[in-house]
């Protein structure tokens, strides 16, 4: 494999086997307890960074966290190479292979992993003990006071709340002046207040440290709202990488919309092919769609593709002839209805083309939208369950892999 040619603060590939023999285990303990990967797993990741947060996404089991030890140091890759700001951390074929202690990363793990013997204060300066005495005690100083934490410097971490201790964590992995900071699930098991005092947080170190941040989340929520970049995990393997929106918009592939959350997920036979309207045509088993021009494409090929439920439109019976004669616009009826604290999810059946006009539908194609709850009252919708939905041709994705 070779290394990704894109000048980067951080450019990595990393080529990891873990043996079908055996249960393969990380080399990092997390609050007690060792990662474990899959028996036969295999890494092989190549991504570039620049200052910022980029976002590991993915499923459990995915690979994520153990990018995270391999760039750490922390577990040893079979094959690539690591660099960071140029300079070379690791390297298979030359044998470089530079120990934690002077790859200058710092690391937050999914559990606080303070030392329970020490105070606050002396677990933030135990990473910085070969620092002059002097230096040593102003960047502690420094950093309990940025984070909050100096009415706490004498308190051992059993004293702390989840926040001090999340709080804790961070100041310990930036009192080291990293040239790289990795996040692993920081955000874990805590409640909505402690999670946006983190992002808060975050926000200010993306602000203040000109380095990259690699976030781990299982949250999409969580790379929207902090990441520039987002590298999304299947099985070892980095599918996608791009902005979150666009990925949002742009998913790869079935499995990588089903990560992100989107249920409106069909597959069709291709009918029609204008490049001069920009136009396609797919039949579904329940209904013809009409998407952008696809080029590369055959009548007759069998493809997926993907709409967000906040692109799904209701329509009332009483709108105009224009609204109700929209592009895309199918009879549906709602079937279920899920409250969100802001949104509503409208579950929808769609009834067939043979099956319209005729009362019947055999229930068996869903359809989902979501619209805000000021929306929903406003349209009516707790009192009104039969609609047109319309599905914007702009909003509808065919995915580039059809594998999955």
């Amino acid at each position: 494999m070779s290394l990704v040619t894109v000048m980067a603060l951080l450019d990595f590939t990393i080529e990891k086997r873990f043996p079908a023999s055996r249960s393969a285990h990380s080399a990092v303990a997390q609050g007690g307890e060792r990662s474990r990967t899959a028996p036969g797993f295999e890494l092989d990741i190549r991504l570039s960074c620049e200052a910022g947060v980029t976002v590991l996404f993915g499923a459990s089991g995915s690979g994520k966290t153990l990018t995270l030890e391999a760039l750490a140091g922390f577990l040893r890759p079979d094959r690539g190479r690591i660099l960071l700001n140029n300079e070379i951390l690791f390297d298979a074929e030359s044998g470089v292979c530079f120990p934690p202690q002077r790859r200058g990363i710092g690391y937050v793990f999914q559990h606080d992993a303070l030392f329970p013997h020490m105070t606050l204060e002396q677990n933030l300066a135990f990473g910085i003990a070969r620092v002059p005495a002097l230096e040593r005690h102003r960047r502690v100083r420094d950093m309990m006071d940025r984070f909050g934490l100096a009415a706490l410097a004498t308190r051992r971490p059993h004293e702390l709340s989840g926040g001090q201790k999340q709080r804790a964590s961070i100041a310990r992995a930036l009192v080291t002046e990293p040239r790289l900071l990795l996040l692993d699930e920081p955000v874990r098991g805590m409640d909505y207040p402690l999670r946006q005092d983190f992002y808060e947080i975050l926000r200010g170190i993306r602000q203040s440290y000109r380095i990259p941040i690699l976030l781990v989340t299982h949250d999409v929520k969580e790379g929207f709202e902090l990441a520039a970049q987002m590298a999304v995990y299947e099985a070892g393997r980095i599918v996608q990488t791009g902005a979150p929106e666009e990925i949002f918009l742009h998913p790869r592939s079935a499995s990588v919309a089903r990560l992100l959350g989107i249920a409106n997920i069909f597959s069709g036979t291709v009918e029609e092919l204008d490049p001069m309207s920009d136009t396609t045509r797919i039949r579904t088993e329940m209904f013809p769609v009409t998407v952008p021009y696809l080029p590369g494409r055959l009548k007759g090929d069998q493809v997926s593709f993907c709409i967000p439920q906040e692109h799904v439109q209701l329509i009332a019976a009483s709108a105009s002839e224009s609204e109700r004669n929209r592009e895309n616009s199918i009879p549906a009826r709602v079937v279920e209805e899920i409250a969100t604290p802001g949104t509503m999810r409208l579950l929808l059946c769609i009834e067939s083309v043979a099956e319209r006009g005729t009362g019947l539908s055999n229930g068996s194609f869903q359809l989902e939208s979501e619209v805000t709850r000021a929306a929903y009252k406003k349209m009516g919708v707790a009192k009104q369950k039969d609609w047109l939905v319309a599905l914007p041709k702009a909003f509808i994705h065919v995915f580039s892999d059809q594998t999955n």
